[in-house]
């Protein structure tokens, strides 16, 4: 069983865009049940199958799978929700870590958190100059929830 350990938070001002590169990311969700995801990814050419458990504390069970590009680009053309998620992600290695920084667009424009995953729940981390307030555990900020209520509809 794999485990993921996880914590998000958003991220202030732009400094980190010169620390790392990014590639576009298309995802959708074909299930959502029981805080249960399945979720269909296409990174480049790439293409991932993902099954997410419920997130207790900052963990996780997370099960991801290499599939075809084109099953991927099929599955979200065809049997994922709306809208799809469309970001950009900027891998930067900080202070030890490799932090992940996701840029959102269309109906999710102008959010932009940074994940961490780490190896244990009690790990310390020391949190980059460009690292706001912490959102792990805030149900918003799930990727699956973006889809059924976009950043762009938050008042």
């Amino acid at each position: 069983m794999a485990i993921e350990i996880e914590r998000k938070f958003l991220v202030k001002g732009d400094q980190w865009r010169t620390l790392g590169q990014g590639m576009l990311y298309r995802q959708g969700y074909i299930a959502t049940h029981n805080l249960t995801t399945v979720r269909v990814r296409l990174v480049g050419d790439q293409g991932y199958l993902t099954i997410k458990g419920k997130t207790d504390n900052f963990s996780r069970v997370e099960y991801e799978y290499p599939i075809p590009g084109s099953d991927a680009q099929e599955m979200l053309e065809t049997l994922c929700d709306r809208p799809l998620i469309e970001k950009t992600r900027y891998r930067i290695e900080c202070k030890g870590l490799v932090w992940e920084v996701d840029e959102f667009m269309g109906e999710n424009e102008g959010l932009i958190f940074a994940e961490v995953e780490l190896t244990d729940e009690n790990q310390d981390v020391e949190l980059p100059d460009w690292i706001g307030q912490e959102v792990t555990g805030d149900p918003h900020y799930y990727n699956a929830n973006l889809v059924r209520h976009p950043f762009s509809q938050w008042s």
